[in-house]
Parts: C-alpha cells; sequence; structure tokens
C-alpha cells in the first residue's frame, strides 16, 4: 500500500475495490427497505406528491432530492442510476479519506485507509443508496475545510464547512452532533486567531446560520404554501414521540454494532501510538475527536440498526490509517485484516440478498400484482412494488412499518388502526403482506387479518428473499 501514493493510481485502485465489493447489489432493487421508500417516495414527489403531506416520512426533503434524477429514469434503469451515484460517491469518500491520513502523517496507510472505508460500508448495509453512503461524503469535505483551515481564507473555509454541513443535516438530521462538533473547532479556532468576543460571536451566529439554512429554506417553503405544521411534526417531533424497542433488543443490536466498528476504533487507538514524523497534530487530534463525537450521535440517537453506523466509519477509517501504515504491520498484518474485511465485506450482502430478496423476485411479485386497474395497499413487505406495478396508492404511509410497528404507536400523526380501517374502506384492489414480524404490533396484525378476510382472496404466495409475500385481490 505504500507504493500507492499516485492519486491516479489511488482513484483505480479504490474504484475496482468499490465495483468488486459493490457489484452484488448492482441492480438489485431490493438491496434494504429503506432504499426501497426512498426510491419510492421520489418517484411519487416526481409525480407532484408533497412530502409529509401526501407521502409521510421522517427523512428530511433533501434525501428525496438525491434520488430524484434516479426516480425520473425508467425502471430499472433508475436502480442502477442511483447505486451509481452511490458508488461515485463511496470511491470520492474514500479518496478524501486517503488525503486526509496523509496530512495527518499517517501516509503509508493512506491507501489502507481508503480501502477500508468501503469495505466496512459493505458490512453495516451501505452496499447500496443508505443516506450516509451520500451524506459522508459532505461531511468529509466539511471535515477537511474545518480541520486545515489556516491562512487568511480561514473564516470562509470554515464557512463553506457549515454550509456542507447544512446540506448534509437535509439528507439526514444526525449530522447535527457532528456538525456541532465542526462548529465548535472553528469557533476554537477563531478565538486563538483573534482573541475578540465580538469577532467570536459574529462569526458564529454565521456559522448557525449557514447550517440551519437549508432546513429554514424547507421550512419556509412549507409554510408559505400552508404546510409548515406536518413539515415541523414529520422532521422535528414525530422522533421524539417513537417508542424504544422492547429489551433486550436494543443491547443486543448495540453489541452487534460495536462488535463491527471495533476494528476501526482499536486501529485508530493504535494510530495514535504510531510516530508521525511528518504532518499535522491538529489533524490527528480533530480526527480521534471526531470520531468520538460520530459514535456520541450513534449512542443518543439509539436504534442501533446496523446503517446507523456509517457515519462512524469516515472518521474511523481515517484514524486507521496510521495503524494500517505503520512498519512493523504493513507487511503482512495489514493485508491479512483487509482480506478478512474483503470476505466480511463480500459475505454481508450476499447474505443480505439471500433474505431480502433480488430483481428476479420482484418481478414474479409484481406478475401477480399486475398492472391493471386499481389500487395496491402494501400492508407489509418492500415498498418497490408501488413504484414497478405503477398502480395507485390509498395511503401517505407507503413506508409499512409505520403502520404496524410498535415503536411507531402515537408517533406517526395517525392512528395506526383507523388509519387500517380507512385505508379498507377506499377498497384498494390488491393487497400485500409478508408474515408476522419481530416488532409489529399483534392486534394490529390481527385487525388486517379480519379485514383481509373480509372481502380478499388470496390470489397466490411468492418468494422475496427467505420469505413469502401474500398476494391477495377483491373478491
Amino acid at each position: 500500500m505504500q507504493a500507492l501514493t499516485d492519486p491516479k493510481l489511488r482513484l483505480a485502485v479504490l474504484l475496482l475495490v468499490a465495483i468488486a465489493v459493490r457489484s452484488l447489489a448492482f441492480g438489485n432493487p431490493l438491496v434494504h427497505v429503506d432504499e426501497d421508500f426512498y426510491f419510492v417516495a421520489a418517484s411519487k414527489m416526481l409525480d407532484g406528491a408533497l412530502p409529509f403531506v401526501d407521502l409521510w416520512d421522517r427523512k428530511p426533503l433533501g434525501l428525496f432530492l438525491v434520488y430524484a434524477p434516479a426516480a425520473a429514469l425508467p425502471f430499472p434503469l433508475g436502480i442502477w442510476t442511483y447505486q451509481a451515484m452511490a458508488l461515485a460517491c463511496v470511491v470520492a469518500t474514500a479518496m478524501i479519506v486517503a488525503r486526509f491520513a496523509t496530512r495527518a502523517g499517517w501516509a503509508n496507510g493512506a491507501t489502507a485507509a481508503g480501502i477500508a472505508y468501503i469495505l466496512w460500508l459493505n458490512m453495516m448495509g451501505g452496499v447500496g443508496g443508505q443516506s450516509p453512503v451520500f451524506y459522508n461524503l459532505l461531511m468529509a469535505i466539511a471535515a477537511w475545510l474545518t480541520a486545515t483551515t489556516q491562512g487568511p481564507r480561514r473564516r470562509w473555509r470554515g464557512l463553506g464547512a457549515m454550509a456542507l454541513v447544512g446540506l448534509a443535516m437535509q439528507v439526514k438530521y444526525s449530522v447535527v452532533f457532528e456538525g456541532m462538533m465542526f462548529g465548535l473547532w472553528l469557533l476554537a479556532g477563531e478565538w486563538r486567531a483573534r482573541r475578540s468576543v465580538s469577532a467570536l460571536v459574529g462569526y458564529g451566529a454565521a456559522l448557525v446560520a449557514l447550517a440551519v439554512l437549508p432546513t429554514a429554506a424547507a421550512f419556509a417553503y412549507y409554510a408559505a404554501i400552508g404546510h409548515a405544521d406536518a413539515f415541523v411534526y414529520a422532521n422535528f417531533t414525530s422522533i421524539t414521540l417513537r417508542k424504544p424497542d422492547p429489551w433486550p433488543y436494543p443491547l443486543t443490536a448495540a453489541l452487534e454494532l460495536l462488535l463491527i466498528l471495533s476494528p476501526l476504533i482499536a486501529m485508530t487507538g493504535g494510530s495514535s501510538r504510531v510516530r508521525a514524523a511528518t504532518g499535522e497534530p491538529q489533524v490527528r487530534t480533530f480526527v480521534h475527536v471526531w470520531l468520538a463525537t460520530a459514535l456520541t450521535g450513534i449512542a443518543v440517537f439509539g436504534g442501533y440498526y446496523e446503517h446507523y453506523g456509517l457515519p462512524a466509519a469516515l472518521p474511523g477509517a481515517i484514524g486507521a490509517a496510521g495503524f494500517l501504515g505503520a512498519g512493523h504491520w504493513r507487511g503482512r498484518a495489514t493485508p491479512a485484516i483487509l482480506i478478512l474485511a474483503t470476505l466480511a465485506a463480500l459475505g454481508t450482502p450476499a447474505v443480505n440478498r439471500y433474505r431480502r430478496g433480488d430483481g428476479a423476485q420482484l418481478a414474479r411479485l409484481t406478475d401477480a400484482i399486475g398492472r391493471g386497474p386499481g389500487c395496491l395497499y402494501i400492508y407489509s413487505g418492500p415498498a418497490m412494488p408501488y413504484r414497478v406495478s405503477q398502480r395507485c396508492t390509498v395511503t401517505p404511509y407507503l413506508f409499512p412499518s409505520h403502520m404496524q410497528h410498535g415503536r411507531e404507536t402515537g408517533a406517526i400523526g395517525i392512528d395506526q388502526a383507523t388509519e387500517l380501517r380507512r385505508i379498507f374502506a377506499t377498497k384498494p384492489a390488491v393487497v400485500i403482506n409478508q408474515p408476522l414480524y419481530s416488532g409489529e404490533r399483534e392486534n394490529i396484525h390481527f385487525l388486517y387479518e379480519n379485514l383481509i378476510a373480509r372481502d380478499y382472496r388470496l390470489k397466490t404466495m411468492t418468494p422475496i428473499g427467505d420469505h413469502g409475500i401474500e398476494v391477495w385481490i377483491r373478491r
């Protein structure tokens, strides 16, 4: 890895690694239920649906805008397009990881760190287009501007960093913790440079203003069209009302996520013991503080799904560079670490493809649903059939688990049972569901079974991944 210092050669290596380990997901429209929904929501938005009103979710508007260019294309070209966009973001971010590592004084492990970033994304569900795959690039550039801010353009670079944080917040609000840390770092630099309270206050106000500007602009738009309450509830209030998952799930999920991240954390700790003859000490300190902040953000938000760890892979990979490039490791241990990580990075999406399904299975399900007149309701299962079947919808709640998951009780703005009865009163032509799953409210499932048995007959059951999807049509 030491010889790969030429930027063009490094880019070629990182691109080849990314293609190799992400190729199993290429073209698969069922990589993850989240991505299915983002693609469907962007499609509906392009058809005129208003997020948070006509289609409901608590993700920021910017995430659906990221997916919009791909969703505008015919299926399945749109799937390939959003995954190509994700691939480009991953490789670009990995290049910044390597550059960051070099600036920190860990040049010997810089390329290995870029590779590690790519591999750890796969291990945590980032093989497709999860939101951090996109916003990590914005945060990587913002971090670079923050950590290397010096000289006469110091303030402008800091303002640029917070503008990027503001854009990242419109992809997912969880970046707020890292953004606050970047802002405090910039303010500390401002104080050291000028020792002026008035200058510090003015600069701080400008940093905050730029960070909140994209979100404020989105709110202003919704307020102008009379939907300020819907925007505030979906974006901010609803997350505070979501119920915690029952124990022991949070503990086991947190331990699993910590297990995946622990090599990066340990290698970052090991890097602090590697003597760097070159580089900037403040950049090394920044990386360690950044990783600690990212881990704190994960702990505060909770949930602990594997993809929640994706933001920490960015500073974790940079921090690992010193360890991976140390002379006594570089010859044997670093290749071994990367080979083991590659096996895990290939195995994880392979297992998930088996569990979640693929395009051929989705095509069979779509054939069973049909493309005739009448609306489709997906009680549970992937949201992608909404897009592929081109049938109309009967509810704003297109992400199925919002309607029956226990943690969403009282958190989506309506009563789940009341909405379910209203949905069936509209007489959708086709209804699909998967088996009862962990976390689903049994009383809602029982209500669903009563409603489906009254007016529908089972047309078929078709496999999606390791489970079946039932297709029901009106009698």
